[in-house]
């Protein structure tokens, strides 16, 4: 598909938002001011790639739709207007030298942070009424349609886990009136040592570990079935529908199991990189029940033969 009939206020902030990715980075290099441990400019430059990859991706699912299709370039609109003013507000607080999440330090902080609460609100409900317009429209491609909507329930599911972030901790509980309310990092204070560039916590748990993954299943799960029906063209079992439509509820099983399993994990203080032996088992236990259903999914018999595989449907990675 080409860019030119994607959905176009999604396809400028996805232009903007690639252009403060650049200016973000610059700004890393030129501006030595720290916050909450890491560069200033950090959080911009992985909001503004984290929402140029996502604002591509809905102008793709918008373009989907047959069926209520306007009400459908609607949502994507408010979507894209949400991420917009997101942005203005986190660049702004940037450059003040604010801290624009969980900031409740003065009466304007707290306001933007408000906003920003609302904006993301707003996008959530939006995404949940897209995909609602996909559950009941089916694709050409039993496997797409599957993973299209397994992407965006996982999605909705990673979305959501950024509320948990907002909740205070014990110590701000604590606090009379605490400037910071809500923190990324559980059972340790946030700014402490992180994974590279994305700076999830090594000392503690860390619910942006979760977050992401589960947001990132809008993508993720489209391009197992894109890859699915490429490999089909080199192995045969592939081209029955039953069988990469089997694969795609199995890859969807999985992806919302490990979504679950890290969050899981951060909510118990634990560091995403040191899981103890509890979660490792349960690790196990998602890792072998994925394996036995990619053996069913393809061992099954029954498939009404080997259809052959549909052309690939454009995905977000080739308009990206």
């Amino acid at each position: 598909m080409r860019v030119a009939q994607l959905h176009r206020p999604l396809v400028v902030v996805a232009a903007l938002m690639a252009a403060l990715a650049v200016l973000a980075a610059a700004g890393i290099t030129v501006d030595d001011r720290m916050l909450v441990g890491v560069p200033i400019w950090l959080k911009p430059l992985k909001f503004a790639v984290s929402i140029a990859v996502y604002a591509v991706t809905i102008a793709w699912m918008v373009s989907l739709l047959d069926r209520h299709r306007r009400f459908g370039w609607w949502l994507g609109t408010v979507i894209a207007a949400t991420m917009l003013i997101e942005m203005v507000v986190m660049v702004g607080q940037a450059a003040r030298g604010h801290q624009s999440h969980f900031n409740n330090q003065t009466p304007l902080d707290a306001t933007l942070f408000s906003i920003m609460g609302a904006t993301i609100a707003i996008a959530w409900l939006a995404t949940l009424g897209l995909g609602i317009l996909l559950l009941i429209q089916r694709l050409p491609d039993r496997a797409d349609t599957l993973a299209v909507r397994f992407g965006l329930l996982a999605g909705l599911g990673g979305m959501a886990i950024g509320a948990l972030m907002t909740m205070p901790t014990k110590a701000q509980l604590a606090e009379d009136s605490p400037g910071i309310v809500g923190a990324h990092s559980v059972g340790v204070a946030d700014g402490g040592p992180g994974l590279p560039l994305v700076n999830w916590s090594t000392t503690g748990g860390d619910l942006r570990a979760g977050h992401f993954i589960g947001m990132h299943a809008l993508q993720a799960l489209p391009l197992i079935a894109f890859g699915l029906t490429l490999l089909s063209r080199r192995l045969p079992r592939l081209r029955a529908a039953g069988v990469r439509t089997r694969l795609v509820a199995v890859a969807g099983l999985a992806y919302a199991g490990l979504t679950v399993l890290v969050t899981w994990q951060a909510l118990r203080g634990q560091p995403l990189i040191h899981p103890d032996a509890l979660t490792l088992a349960v690790a196990g236990g998602l890792l072998l029940t994925t394996a036995g259903g990619v053996v069913w999914a393809v061992a099954r018999t029954g498939d009404t033969g080997d259809t052959a595989a549909p052309a690939p449907a454009p995905v977000p990675a080739e308009v990206a």
